[in-house]
């Protein structure tokens, strides 16, 4: 796997070994410095509720539009990660959360290994957070693997309502354009919403099915997270103050 191709977050993620990493370990005092210059990170269908209390949910271009939560109206800002490294929201999304351990797929896609990013800021040798004592795995290893395991089933839910909204032609391209009270102006570009009006007349049959998949609680989510623009604004300009 090519840099180019590589996670958001992940410079050298490899394979977890026993023997290679009987002595490594997470550091006490972890924080998300890693994520500060990430203005947006995937999201899960499971977190929208959570999530668009805090950040606009949008869908970031592509060949496959993927579900975001914004965290920055410029690129490589985040405004949720103070300068000690500090989440500074109610709600971590779970991307962030699963740092610095993965999923990772094999050539042919029929199964995935827990790798972790060799690379991560917050390793180190023979710490408390161990991954293996005596070369079994520490409880902190199995939650990490049972957290991953439960982000790519919910991954896979995700795929499947994303596509939907495809097919139905309900994502289309937005821009916003934002005004600072200091005169500054910030344009970003590069994602999709789904279209209320055109969500609005959904045949009778075709909304019932997307209920019964359980697909309008995130439409509105992520309707109701777009209240949130205003509070990035204000963060942007609070910040630039500072």
């Amino acid at each position: 796997m090519t840099e180019k191709t590589l996670p958001a977050f992940y410079q050298k993620p490899r394979p977890i070994h026993a023997e290679q990493d009987a002595n490594l370990a997470l550091a006490e005092t972890a924080n998300y410095l890693f994520a500060a210059s990430s203005n947006s990170v995937p999201l899960v269908a499971a977190e929208f509720t959570l999530a668009c209390k805090h950040f606009p949910i949008l869908f970031a271009d592509g060949d496959k539009p993927l579900p975001v939560a914004l965290l920055g109206l410029r690129s490589e800002e985040n405004l949720f990660v103070d300068a000690e490294g500090k989440w500074q929201a109610g709600y971590v999304p779970a991307y962030v959360r699963r740092y610095p351990f993965i999923f990772m797929e094999n050539a042919d896609k029929s199964e995935y290994t827990l790798c972790i990013d060799e690379a991560a800021p917050g390793l180190v040798d023979d710490g408390e957070r161990r991954l293996f004592n005596d070369g079994k795995p520490t409880e902190l290893l199995d939650n990490a693997l049972a957290f991953c395991r439960d982000y790519q089933g919910h991954h896979a839910f995700t795929s499947e309502f994303v596509e939907a909204l495809a097919k139905a032609e309900l994502l289309v391209d937005n821009r916003a354009d934002v005004s600072l009270a200091t005169g500054q102006k910030l344009s970003l570009a590069g994602f999709k919403v789904i279209d209320e009006a055109k969500f609005n007349q959904l045949p009778s049959e075709e909304f019932l099915r997307w209920r019964e998949r359980g697909w309008l609680h995130l439409v509105y989510c992520h309707f109701i997270s777009m209240s949130n623009w205003a509070s990035l604004i204000d963060l942007t300009a609070e910040q630039g103050k500072n």
